[in-house]
């Protein structure tokens, strides 16, 4: 299995698409418990979800799910949000808390290097390459991070988490301009919405985002409840609901693009 492809485009803006894999090699599925195999927690049809939205846009995505390595954990372990609950680089439990491998088969520190070297790392050389290849056309590029997940997850986060939750580190990570127009066009949807909410952005938002150098990114988390069936096995994509936020989503992204655009001498 290929563990990351590129669609590759040449407007200015770079999908990163993480956590929608759910390849698991079979070395490392027979160490799963049964909670780990149903991989619940993946950000289901993420690819179909935004696929077609743009013209010209490139597309980065990772095929090995966040449980063999979460590409958007710091490679060197460090907390995205310390203090509260969250998953790390090789995960131990589900966004329940509920632990994945079989008892006394949790993966080791060199399971984790390996997976690293294996997985982590080409899925962020090639994110690396497609910006600063964007960048070199355009004179900027923007990464636009796209996870969904689960509306409520106690453990994670009390009550329901909003319809669209936008992530730039407290403005950090891109210009005010971008920022401010995934919000008001969120803020104008019929979606729920929030900016620097639970989700602040993950590691690849963090990483990538250098405004001053001309990388912009922002991360987009949304809740599944806007284009699933239900939030639950078998995860089934539901076309009218995902017609309806593709079309704020591709307004999104339109918006950002014709900004990126004008930028360029």
């Amino acid at each position: 299995m290929q563990a990351v492809s590129i669609q590759r485009g040449e407007g200015p803006i770079v999908l990163g698409q993480p956590h929608g894999g759910t390849f698991v090699p079979d070395n490392i599925i027979a160490h799963l418990n049964s909670t780990g195999r149903a991989l619940a927690d993946t950000d289901w049809h993420i690819n179909r979800l935004y696929h077609g939205l743009l013209d010209n846009v490139t597309v980065v995505q990772s095929h090995i799910h966040r449980y063999v390595i979460d590409a958007n954990r710091d490679p060197e372990g460090v907390s995205l949000y310390p203090g509260q609950n969250t998953t790390t680089l090789v995960p131990l439990t589900d966004f329940d808390g509920q632990p994945i491998w079989r008892s006394g088969q949790e993966p080791s520190q060199a399971d984790t290097v390996q997976r690293c070297q294996a997985f982590h790392a080409p899925y962020h050389a090639a994110l690396a390459e497609e910006l600063q290849r964007v960048k070199a056309r355009h004179g900027v590029a923007i990464l636009f991070d796209c996870h969904s997940i689960r509306s409520r997850i106690p453990f994670l986060f009390g009550g329901t988490l909003p319809d669209m939750n936008i992530g730039t580190n407290g403005g950090v990570t891109c210009a005010s301009k971008f920022e401010s127009i995934a919000q008001e066009i969120a803020a104008s949807s019929p979606y729920s919405t929030v900016l620097n909410g639970r989700f602040r952005g993950g590691w690849t938002t963090r990483h990538y985002g250098r405004p001053a150098e001309g990388i912009h990114a922002i991360q987009m988390e949304l809740a599944q409840s806007t284009y699933l069936t239900t939030e639950a096995a078998p995860w089934a994509y539901d076309n009218a609901k995902a017609n309806r936020l593709r079309r704020w989503l591709r307004d999104i992204l339109d918006a950002i693009q014709d900004t990126a655009l004008e930028l360029v001498p």
